[in-house]
């Protein structure tokens, strides 16, 4: 049985809790051995906005329906961005600090245009918020003390699944999948023999056959195990 389709029913719950612009948030790339790891927002009036047909997680699309709901998605949000953090990036702040670099630069596009005061992101963990330095930091007296970071005008919430029920939450992952995909196919015209045209980056046999063949490019992630 075909899973059932993203509504838009806890964005307008949302809008009984005094939260009337709502951001929906997700991310690609994660578990790749090659290329960016990029974070999707979608903002809505989530009060007014009505469902967009055909919209469902990325993962759950063929390639060309994707790339078909991108315009409509754009049409469709009264605000959006993709965000992406390079490899060099993941490997220098780690992967939380590279999805939080990709989420903090596709919300500060998004914000340009509208301000959301609720971001709903998908899963457990919320790589988007500045971490709050642990008062057992041995390297703390050590350090300067940094300067703290501005508060964010939105509410953050993590929701498991919620690329699969919430509506603005997969439309920012059609987003977000489509322009990575497109990224990595470009790179794959300069690096033909990864294969990234159809594995996107991620650890296919192929793709480790070719690391150990042929060495890591700049755009792996050297700090993983890629063999």
């Amino acid at each position: 049985m075909a899973a059932a389709a993203p509504t838009l029913d806890w964005e307008r719950e949302l809008v009984s809790q005094g939260y009337q612009v709502v951001a929906g948030c997700d991310e690609v790339g994660r578990g790749s051995l090659a290329g960016p790891v990029s974070v999707g927002v979608v903002i809505i009036h989530a009060a007014t906005a009505t469902e967009l047909p055909g919209v469902k997680d990325s993962k759950l699309l063929r390639i060309p329906v994707r790339q078909a709901l991108v315009p409509a998605i754009i049409d469709w949000a009264e605000a959006s961005a993709v965000g992406h953090a390079e490899a060099h990036e993941i490997d220098s702040v780690g992967l939380v600090g590279a999805l939080r670099l990709a989420g903090q630069r596709a919300m500060a596009r998004a914000a340009q245009a509208l301000i959301p005061d609720f971001v709903i992101l998908d899963g457990n963990q919320d790589w988007l918020s500045e971490p709050v330095q642990g008062d057992l930091d041995l390297f703390a007296a050590a350090l300067p003390p940094a300067p703290a970071a501005p508060a964010a005008p939105w509410r953050i919430q993590t929701r498991i699944k919620a690329d699969l029920t919430c509506q603005s939450v997969a439309a920012a992952s059609v987003l977000a999948k489509v322009e990575r995909d497109g990224i990595m196919s470009g790179l794959a015209e300069h690096f033909p023999a990864f294969g990234w045209e159809s594995n996107m980056g991620y650890g296919t046999a192929g793709h480790r056959a070719a690391i150990a063949e042929l060495g890591p490019t700049d755009h792996h992630r050297k700090s993983w195990r890629l063999v």
